[in-house]
């Protein structure tokens, strides 16, 4: 399955946006999938956003969904 990652903030200096083929069927899947290719990232706290929604649980994921990969932010 083909997937769009898109980064933000400093994950965005170690994992450029790109489109990846996968072979996970899930969001947690996904996230030990990443974290095993680019280490940094499991020292990191971060979000997904599945489809431009944050993921509060495990998702299953489809071809040609677009995952996001947030740093924690705040608002004012």
């Amino acid at each position: 399955m083909e997937i769009e990652i898109i980064s933000f903030g400093k994950i965005s200096e170690f994992i450029s946006n790109q489109k990846i083929t996968i072979d996970c069927g899930t969001t947690d899947e996904l996230k030990t999938h990443l974290e095993n290719i680019f280490p940094h990232l499991a020292g990191m706290k971060y979000k997904l956003a599945l489809n431009k929604n944050l993921v509060q649980q495990n998702s299953e994921l489809k071809n040609s969904d677009s995952i996001a990969i947030m740093p924690p932010f705040s608002g004012g």
